[in-house]
């Protein structure tokens, strides 16, 4: 049996927000499992990889910070996000110092979620080494060589998913700061009031909650590199901070009194034209003048189509690891590729390779199965209360009318489903274990697929369905 890619482990004791975060993952291609708390969570990694948990803070035992711990004890390099209604400064700064890559704070958009988890199970899907087929990444590899030679402020542009942080990354590690810290924060994933914390540290006192003092960011990366991952995102008066910090090397913590000398290198990335943003006062022209001592621009994958199938085969082959039989593309399934534009780039290429990975019943992949060109519903706000909305949007748990997933995301759940049962024959245990669900969870999607007119492939199971 085709083994595919590592799956996101989602840790949520809430049951129907749970439920409503692995169908979002799920309806965009992403392979989600799902654990109600910290003990069942660490059981889980025991046995089984994963290659992102995202976990709520407030559950009963221990919580999302302490499960963050005990994760980063036992599996140092596995990436934690943190998601939580109850953010504080203190609590989220504490988050990152700990290890986690993210904190994001609900209710949040669906696309949120999807975005950083896709960004993520990218990074992990691609090696350090560069993919540079198509002559113009040729010309990039070269050009990102001479500028780590060099030790100058990088800005670095492009659509989301062209790579940019691949490109940061690669740039260190051929710098004379490859064996210094890389440090690396999005900032577009931090809510304002907690960016300027995370960035800059705090001394004990500085605000409620701070009971001891910490570094920030760019203490953390003194003799390195840190990457401030879509820096267009910051508000107007952070960024006069950022500036200042740039012009005199030196940052001053939170509530502190000295100043601390910096060594870092600061690469800033960006998917906006920032010369627009500065012309209409939504980005300091004095800063990106700043960043703009070195600069690189991304094409987009459609501007570089040599590297589309070495792309999809690195990314097809990161998903068939340990198998008997690898995985391959037909010749009809990279035409496919090679004719789509990839308006989402290199992290929608991943992400629709890795769903195909984890439907493949045999060892090449057709045409059909990429689904290319599908629209997903990332509109949607996934609340506290477990609901999922879009306004307008037809609602499709007929039961719940403000806790349902919204008509588009419940439609590819369905398909998801029924394409599991036809891959397995028809076998109800078998699709529970491909989709990662529980039996009991499968034959209630079953009931209502059938209560809606669907025709469900049989089963020879009947002891399943009375789980």
């Amino acid at each position: 049996m085709t083994q595919s890619c590592d799956p996101v482990l989602v840790v949520e004791d809430d049951v129907a927000l749970r439920e409503a975060l692995v169908d979002t993952l799920r309806a965009a291609g992403i392979a989600a499992v799902a654990e109600a708390d910290a003990a069942g969570a660490l059981r889980r990694l025991e046995t089984e990889t994963v290659a992102l948990v995202i976990s709520d803070v407030q559950m009963p035992g221990p919580d999302g910070h302490q499960l963050l711990s005990m994760i980063k004890r036992k599996f140092p390099e596995l990436p934690v996000v943190l998601m939580t209604a109850y953010g504080t400064v203190a609590k989220a700064v504490a988050a990152m110092r700990d290890g986690a890559t993210d904190y994001i704070v609900k209710p949040f958009e669906a696309k949120v979620l999807i975005d950083m988890a896709q960004c993520r199970l990218a990074n992990r899907l691609i090696p350090n080494e560069m993919i540079a087929v198509d002559p113009e990444s040729r010309r990039l590899v070269a050009l990102a060589q001479r500028i780590a030679e060099t030790d100058a402020t990088l800005l670095i542009t492009g659509e989301s998913g062209t790579g940019k942080e691949v490109y940061a990354r690669f740039i260190r590690d051929n710098s004379a700061r490859s064996d210094k810290p890389f440090i690396a924060i999005n900032c577009a994933a931090i809510p304002e009031n907690m960016l300027e914390a995370t960035l800059f540290g705090y001394e004990k006192g500085a605000f409620t909650g701070a009971l001891s003092a910490h570094p920030g960011k760019f203490e953390q990366a003194q003799g390195g590199t840190l990457l401030l991952d879509e820096i267009s995102e910051m508000n107007l008066g952070l960024q006069a901070k950022i500036l200042r910090v740039l012009q005199e090397r030196e940052v001053e913590r939170l509530g502190g009194t000295r100043t601390i000398s910096l060594d870092v290198r600061v690469i800033a990335t960006s998917n906006r034209d920032l010369p627009a943003e500065a012309r209409a006062a939504r980005f300091r022209a004095d800063l990106y003048y700043r960043l703009n001592v070195m600069s690189l621009r991304l094409p987009a994958l459609r501007e570089r189509r040599g590297d589309i199938l070495p792309l999809a085969r690195r990314a097809l082959k990161a998903c068939a690891r340990g198998t008997d039989a690898p995985l391959v593309l037909s010749r009809e399934a990279e035409q496919a590729l090679l004719r789509y534009d990839w308006p989402g780039n290199a992290r929608e290429l991943n992400n629709i390779v890795q769903r195909a990975a984890w439907l493949a019943s045999g060892g090449e992949i057709g045409a059909a199965a990429l689904e290319i060109g599908g629209e997903q519903s990332c509109g949607h706000v996934i609340r506290a209360d477990g609901a999922a909305s879009a306004a307008g949007a037809e609602q499709a748990r007929v039961d719940q009318n403000d806790a349902g997933l919204d008509h588009d995301l419940k439609e590819r759940e369905r398909e998801l489903i029924l394409a599991t049962l036809r891959v397995t024959a028809g076998s109800r245990k078998l699709a529970a274990e491909r989709l990662g669900i529980s039996p009991r969870t499968l034959r209630h999607k079953l009931q209502q697929l059938k209560a809606s007119g669907v025709s469900v492939p049989g089963s020879h199971e009947p002891q399943l369905l009375s789980a």
